[in-house]
């Protein structure tokens, strides 16, 4: 069980999962704001002649992804964040190995007085 969590809680899998149904919902929203909008040009010599897109249509795939995006947001991403920083806390950002070796030199030298 614990392999279990670490590959649901380590690994990309909920930041794939997550891109991917936005890509899909925002991808509804470009498909009928294209309609939309291609309705709206001219088909023949007369500009109103062509048959205008359902601006309605894209209203409603433009609310439908932006209370999607509020969905996953709140009962995937935010759950997922706190469940990975419970199970497996970040470790604390120290200096690199080679930072805090001339941090310790240059204490050294001036605790001997050295001019640095």
């Amino acid at each position: 069980m614990s392999g279990f969590k670490a590959f649901i809680l380590k690994g990309n899998l909920i930041e794939i999962a997550t891109g991917l149904i936005m890509a899909l919902a925002f991808a509804a929203v470009v498909s009928t704001f294209t309609e939309w909008l291609t309705g709206l040009l001219p088909v023949s010599d007369d500009f109103f002649s062509g048959e205008v897109g359902s601006f309605g249509a894209f209203l409603n795939a433009l609310i439908s992804f932006l209370i999607m995006g509020t969905v996953v947001y709140f009962f995937i991403v935010l759950p997922y964040t706190k469940a990975r920083e419970r199970f497996f806390p970040t470790e604390e950002a120290g200096a690199a190995p080679d930072v805090a070796l001339l941090e310790e030199i240059r204490d050294l030298l001036r605790a001997r007085g050295g001019a640095v």
